[in-house]
């Protein structure tokens, strides 16, 4: 006989917990920052907090990878908030872009904002500032437009999530039903479930496409739905990706629909196996261009390898598929699956071995993904690229091992299956023996009595048919009592099948890990929207090296000190800059930043010097609020040379205030 899984009783409580680990999944998701750029400034000229004689005749910003702009992606403010900036931004060479200013700039502290979409799609922008003869102060906010943010880059994510879930389901489950269980495909519920992901990543897919213009641009709700906007976006990459996809799924409805329809209807046969080998070959074909969508417009578009990246990020994604989207279809099968269309535990042991081998292309692929996004070791843990990573790698671990007692339960249920099939068979021979009978004469006995049952089954409806039609109410009494037997027949049956603990702890196993793949999903698709851990270090090198380089040669001197006030928002490191450290007069800048290198802003910050060995200070000095986590002082007398203690008092609310000193030699 055949080893069977039949469905289990609690459905409510499957889609309770179902609903739950999606809840976890969007709490990670809504708890992500927004979108990070993927393409980082890694120069620019007039450099950062940088002071020049003369007003320039444009500004130049340099990425770490190319661009797309739109005419106000880059722009100039003078200090009362008018734009300078004159004509429409351009590509100087290779990865540098810069926009003319108007002629006549006066004095003071003037801010650039930049808000521009990466190669890979994703939108970056940011601000800072430099000054023409001395610095002022600005009506400009520092922080700059914020891309990929607020309520429709929230949106966005979910969409991101939602399509990627889709496609999962969508591949996945079709795979389980083709490569593990052909008779899945007459399931109700397996068929429902290919069908939500077909209508999930199309939804998906057509609501990235109407947020895409406002996530790359303005950000605002009101300009999703405007043709402009949505007519750029259909001539960028993204578009493209995003409109073939579309296409695509058009070609996949038809494959379901001949999935769930004319194969189920086939007898088993040589046709069907055509039939089978066709629907593989056409399904590779529609889930790898579904794949090849994210590719061309993702991180393995860019950077290191492209030609590589893409087809090991397309077979990355259908071994994710094939592994998580057929997880999600045995989970269905197990729990839903009628009584007359069982998982047999041949299908449990054909799906374990498509796992084991999606988890060994999964290793390789994504192996060579880290190294290309990655680069050093360091990067781990010191990007967040590296450390969402780590995280995933740990919950891929977690899963593998859920799964090697996935497969120690089906190793068992074959080996109980096994020995009900020879039981069953040595028992049919000894009857057969005893009868004197054959094999096929047994059959034909057994046959026989099948269709007297069936005809006593339906004489004994006719006659109830007619003893209703008599009027009598015995035959309708009867058959009440029968429904009732029969339901206590199918609970005593299920009461069995529940006590099974071979099928109960496969079926456990299973739905620990279709909950660890849910948030696994979510990390997958946070990964996407995070800076690559090589980019990241390689614009921190950059930003290093341009600062070294526009360094004054005359002795300029920068402290950084940390500072902890105890209170909300009380730590962060605030920096001291003096030009040119002499005696005499000094420009002084002073800057604090959280301690993830972001500035903020502060209630008041005060310096003081103090030459101990010759007695002089302490000597207060008071600067002015610049813009945001940027002060500055012009004339600060340094009266002598010397070994001076430099005292930073930072008060970060009305009650927390602490006072950081470093000695430095000046003059």
């Amino acid at each position: 006989m055949t080893r069977t899984i039949t469905p289990k009783g609690r459905n409510g409580s499957l889609r309770s917990l179902v609903l739950l680990l999606f809840a976890v999944a969007g709490v990670l998701l809504a708890g992500a920052a927004p979108a990070s750029a993927h393409a980082a400034l890694t120069g620019s000229d007039p450099a950062q907090g940088v002071v020049v004689k003369q007003a320039p005749s444009q500004v130049a910003l340099t990425f770490s990878e190319k661009v797309a702009m739109n005419d106000n992606s880059l722009r100039v403010l003078d200090p009362r908030g008018k734009a300078v900036q004159t004509g429409k931004p351009g590509n100087l060479s290779g990865t540098t872009y810069a926009v003319r200013l108007k002629g006549g700039l006066g004095k003071g502290t003037y801010t650039v904002t930049y808000q521009v979409v990466s190669a890979d799609s994703h939108p970056v922008s940011g601000a800072y500032t430099f000054s023409i003869g001395a610095p002022s102060p600005t009506v400009v906010s520092g922080a700059g437009p914020t891309a990929g943010g607020g309520a429709v880059g929230t949106l966005y994510t979910i969409g991101r999530y939602a399509s990627y879930a889709g496609f999962i389901v969508l591949a996945g489950g079709a795979a389980f039903v083709l490569a593990c269980w052909q008779r899945g495909a007459g399931v109700r519920a397996l068929q429902r479930l290919v069908v939500g992901g077909w209508l999930t990543l199309t939804a998906a897919t057509l609501w990235l496409l109407l947020l895409r213009g406002s996530y790359t641009t303005s950000g605002k709700f009101a300009d999703v739905f405007d043709l402009g906007l949505l007519g750029q976006v259909l001539q960028t990459k993204t578009g493209a990706a995003l409109v073939s996809r579309l296409l695509l799924l058009a070609a996949a409805a038809l494959f379901i629909a001949v999935l769930f329809g004319a194969y189920t209807k086939r007898e088993e046969g040589e046709e069907k196996r055509d039939l089978t080998f066709g629907l593989a070959i056409g399904g590779v074909v529609v889930a790898a261009g579904l794949a090849t969508s994210w590719a061309m417009a993702e991180h393995a578009s860019v950077g290191l390898q492209p030609g590589i990246a893409m087809p090991v990020d397309v077979v990355h994604l259908l071994a994710v598929a094939a592994w998580l989207g057929g997880l999600t279809a045995l989970l269905v099968a197990l729990y839903r699956a009628p009584a007359e269309t069982p998982v047999e535990a041949a299908a449990v042991r054909r799906f374990s071995r498509l796992a084991f081998g999606s988890v060994l292309t999964l290793a390789a692929t994504g192996a060579y993904q880290s190294w290309r996004q990655l680069g050093s070791w360091s990067a781990f843990t010191d990007t967040r690229y590296g450390q969402l990573l780590l995280v995933k790698i740990g919950l891929v671990a977690v899963m593998v091992g859920i799964a090697s007692v996935s497969r120690r339960w089906t190793r068992r249920l074959a080996d109980v299956a096994g020995t009900g099939a020879v039981a069953g068979r040595s028992e049919a021979a000894e009857k057969a023996g005893e009868t004197g009978e054959t094999g096929e004469e047994a059959a034909g006995e057994a046959e026989k009595a099948s269709v007297s049952a069936s005809r006593a089954s339906g004489s004994a409806s006719k006659a109830a048919e007619a003893g209703k039609a008599a009027g009598t109410g015995a035959p309708m009494r009867a058959a009440q009592l029968a429904r009732q037997r029969a339901a206590m027949d199918a609970a005593r049956q299920r009461r069995l099948r529940d006590g099974d603990p071979h099928r109960f702890g496969l079926r456990r196993s299973v739905f620990a890990e279709a909950g660890v793949a849910v948030v696994l999903l979510a990390v997958t698709t946070a990964l996407t929207q995070t800076e690559p851990g090589r980019t990241e270090l390689d614009a921190k090198a950059a930003t290093s090296s341009s600062s070294a380089a526009t360094a004054p040669t005359n002795g300029a001197l920068t402290l950084d000190m940390p500072f902890d006030t105890g209170g909300t928002n009380g730590k962060g490191v605030v920096s001291v800059d003096l030009d040119p450290a002499g005696v005499g007069a000094n420009e002084m800048h002073i800057y604090v930043q959280k301690p993830g290198g972001q500035p903020f802003d502060i209630p008041e910050v005060k310096v003081e010097f103090t030459l101990e060995a010759k007695k002089i200070g302490p000597l207060p000095v008071t600067p002015d609020h610049i813009t945001t986590g940027h002060w500055s002082a012009s004339g600060v007398q340094i009266p002598m040379a010397g070994d001076w203690k430099i005292a930073v008092t930072v008060r970060t609310s009305d009650i927390d205030q602490v006072t950081v000193s470093k000695n430095a030699q000046i003059g």
